[in-house]
């Protein structure tokens, strides 16, 4: 058995923060628990302090006049992105990170997979969210006996008219929650999946388009393993990350019990930004400047899952299977997405440091021995993160 020394403290999926959480002092009214729930960090300033110019300009020839049309489209675009962090802060108590993860995902058009016990707001982000974008909203629980036109509908028959009519599942939604997903069978995670990818479905003889946006929050519980049929990589890696659900901490659950230990809680929330309105956003996303330094180093970090030791890692046959292209793809329009959020027209190593761990570890396959010195996918993707040089 190898030792590992490298093996970092991961909690959530993140490393631990050092930090002590100050003392709670019991409150004397609402305004005080009011200062636990989320609140989005200050945006930059609308000035540019980077210059992503041509690879011969020099770093002190000034913004990039390209560059800066598409800062200025990104400020006026993700106005609303400030108020829908706030109305689902009067919600959801902490869980900034999954509220981060949601909103990036909702402006690049991809799907996320959660892993997490029953009881951390999973549901609840996802219907808050939809309540502050106005969009059609569907629940479904997944169970053993499922089928797939349980997801997208059928054709029923008509004794009357003597014909077939179409029947739409649930699927024909803005926002699904695939509740449990690893429960049902792998016919209906299949119809769920090929939706995904393909954004419609078939029906009899007919295709029909999905809504757009159209976005898929998936669970599965860790804990339970008895009846479930776990997704296989092929299906997993369609998802565009997996974030990981930890507990709150103590000032965080004694406000969760001020907010929600009625039988009345206040879960409302205004609509404050349109289908439109994230339609627009996801075409200026498309458009912040990723400089090649950061687009090689994407690329990097996705090579060193695949071939550590041509990336000077000695990582003792730990990867069973690397990251595919998707990772790529993947990173690069989570991290412009990153930007988007934070006002910027231009992605930072930071931004792409912060998304490696959601949008690699469901992707990074370890092997028997890596499992037998307990060592995770996580532990492999900050070793990468950790050793290759940020540009």
């Amino acid at each position: 058995m190898k030792n590992n020394n490298w093996n970092p403290t991961i909690q959530g999926g993140n490393a631990v923060s050092s930090a002590t959480p100050p003392a709670l002092t019991p409150a004397t009214n609402d305004a005080q628990f009011d200062g636990l729930r989320y609140r989005p960090t200050a945006r930059p300033s609308p000035k540019l302090t980077v210059v992503p110019a041509a690879k011969s300009a020099s770093p002190d020839a000034g913004p990039n006049p390209a560059v800066k049309a598409v800062h200025d489209a990104v400020q006026e675009t993700s106005a609303w992105v400030r108020p829908l962090q706030q109305e689902m802060g009067r919600v959801i108590v902490g869980q900034k990170h999954l509220i981060d993860r949601l909103l990036i995902a909702l402006v690049t058009n991809g799907h996320v997979l959660l892993e997490g016990v029953p009881g951390l707001a999973k549901t609840l982000s996802l219907k808050t969210l939809a309540g502050g974008v106005n969009l059609h909203f569907q629940r479904v629980q997944f169970t053993p006996d499922m089928l797939p036109a349980d997801i997208v509908g059928t054709m029923i028959y008509n004794p009357q008219g003597g014909e077939f009519r179409t029947k739409h599942g649930p699927i024909f939604s803005n926002l699904i929650l695939a509740d449990e997903i690893n429960r049902a069978p792998a016919k209906v995670q299949s119809a769920l999946l090929e939706a995904m990818q393909e954004r419609q479905v078939t029906i009899g003889e007919t295709t029909y388009e999905l809504p757009n946006p159209f976005l898929v929050l998936a669970t599965q519980n860790p804990l339970e393993q008895e009846g479930t049929y776990p997704l296989p990589e092929a299906q997993v890696d369609r998802f565009m990350m997996k974030v990981i659900i930890g507990y709150p901490d103590r000032a965080e659950e004694r406000a969760i019990l001020e907010a929600m230990a009625t039988s009345e809680p206040s879960l409302r929330v205004q609509q404050v930004v349109s289908a439109e309105e994230i339609a627009r956003a996801r075409r200026v996303v498309n458009t912040i400047y990723v400089d090649d330094k950061i687009k090689d180093y994407i690329v990097d970090l996705v090579l060193a899952t695949r071939n550590p030791k041509g990336a000077g890692l000695d990582l003792n046959g730990y990867i069973q299977t690397g990251a595919s292209p998707r990772a790529t793809i993947n990173l690069t329009l989570a991290s412009r997405a990153a930007a988007f959020l934070d006002g910027r027209g231009y992605v930072t190593p930071q931004d792409v440091k912060k998304l490696a761990p959601d949008v690699l570890r469901h992707r990074v396959a370890v092997s028997y021995e890596a499992e037998a010195e307990n060592i995770t996918s996580e532990d492999i993707i900050q070793k990468i993160l950790d050793t290759l040089p940020v540009p």
